[in-house]
């Protein structure tokens, strides 16, 4: 990989959660090293669970051990990857008291995705993120980080200093202005970094799109635009490249799968400093909903050897990550039976869905479905064949598109077929 492909790629790096630039990341892990040797040696239980577990699994030994030893060990490499099993699990035991601070060109929201970046893109990174155990035992990690960063020790980065989130910069770069808070109150009126993470949207802030109108759908996130598909299959094989969409695979076998074959899959992602909830892009009736236990930091091989992998697996981790799927039937019915399936990447995998929106409940175009506690990641729609007319002109992605525009939520994604 020479150094100009590594600029190109290196602008890449979708919704900011972790620093485009190599150096910027290296420095950020440098820095937490040094945190992670001066917490000592003491472990939280989860982190001596995952020891056990590697000690004791030979095929698991195997992976982990192998996966840092196959990073390249070229100079963009030589002194940014793990050393060793010992130092990955001291600094993932480092994470569970950490929370992120305000940086604005390089921000380290993903920090067990920095922790792992060089070496889950390796052939035995492909293979150890894709082993149940090992999934479960990360599941409970990301759970013991997210009893932290919603409880009220994780409220210490709400402050005004430069890398505190009431700063000046901060409070530009995230709009603050738009969102509920009480502006008297030393932590805004949040109760967790959580809580502030999943701030809401001041009243009339993102009015609906023609509320009245059945046939227009709206964006069910703050996001950019990634990817739309047609004619989409019943089943493919999405772990290719290209990484075609899957249907059976992605709705978890759902009995329902065949209304969406030769239909649209219309796929955006969310950006670190943005909004974090999900909206119904229609007016219509919950069929039912399900969440889906998957992988947490497994890549498209197809992709090769590649830090940013995950940027690039969008796709993929449709098929395999943690995820929400909602169906909804829409009042219009040239719409009819849609899903909406927001997508967890990395430790960002908590989706959690409205207690209010269950089979049976009615929700209006823009009503709130639900949340990803701690970030956001990828989100897809799904609509049967015919469905949409056409897309917004802003919703359409362009090929290699370093900055697609973000649009808001609720505003006009498509237009339903008359």
């Amino acid at each position: 990989m020479t150094g100009n492909h590594w600029a190109r790629k290196s602008t890449f790096r979708i919704g900011h959660w972790l620093p485009a630039e190599p150096e910027a990341l290296q420095a950020w892990l440098h820095d937490f090293k040094m945190r992670a040797d001066a917490r000592g040696a003491s472990r939280h239980p989860v982190i001596e669970e995952f020891a056990d577990l590697i000690d004791d699994d030979p095929i698991v030994r195997m992976y982990f051990t192998s996966m840092i030893g196959q990073v390249p060990r070229t100079s963009k490499f030589r002194v940014r990857h793990l050393d060793s099993v010992e130092q990955m699990l001291s600094l993932m035991n480092a994470v569970l008291t950490y929370v992120p601070e305000f940086e604005d060109s390089a921000y380290v929201g993903c920090p067990l995705d920095a922790i792992l970046d060089w070496c889950m893109g390796t052939p035995a990174g492909f293979a150890a993120f894709r082993h149940p155990t090992v999934n479960a035992m990360v599941r409970k990690i990301i759970s013991v980080w997210c009893e932290y960063l919603t409880s009220e020790a994780s409220l210490h980065v709400i402050n005004d200093s430069p890398q505190g989130w009431k700063s000046e910069a901060a409070q530009a770069r995230i709009g603050m202005a738009q969102f509920e808070h009480d502006p008297n109150d030393p932590h805004w009126g949040f109760r967790s970094w959580n809580d502030f993470f999943t701030r809401r949207f001041r009243s009339g802030v993102r009015p609906v799109a023609a509320p009245d109108d059945g046939k227009v759908t709206v964006v069910p996130c703050e996001s950019r635009p990634y990817r739309i598909a047609r004619n989409v299959k019943r089943q493919d094989d999405f772990w290719i490249k290209g990484q075609p969409y899957s249907l059976t695979d992605m709705l978890a076998g759902d009995p329902t799968v065949d209304d969406f074959v030769g239909g649209v899959v219309y796929q955006a992602f969310l950006s670190a400093f943005n909004y974090h909830r999900w909206h119904s892009p229609v007016s219509g009736t919950i069929l039912r909903t399900r969440t889906v236990e998957g992988t947490y930091f497994s890549e498209a091989e197809s992709e090769g050897e590649d830090p940013i992998g995950p940027n690039r697996s969008q796709a993929y981790l449709a098929h395999v990550a943690a995820r929400a799927i909602i169906h909804i039937m829409a009042d219009d019915p040239s719409i009819g039976h849609m899903v909406v399936m927001p997508i967890g990447m990395g430790e960002i995998s908590s989706c959690v869905i409205d207690q209010s929106v269950k089979a049976g409940a009615r929700v209006a175009k823009g009503d709130e479905l639900g949340y990803f506690q701690y970030g956001g990641s990828t989100v897809c729609c799904l609509f049967r064949p015919g469905a949409i007319d056409a897309f917004a002109l802003g919703a359409i992605p362009e090929l290699d598109q370093a900055h697609p525009p973000l649009l808001r939520v609720n505003s006009f994604l498509a237009r339903a077929a008359d």
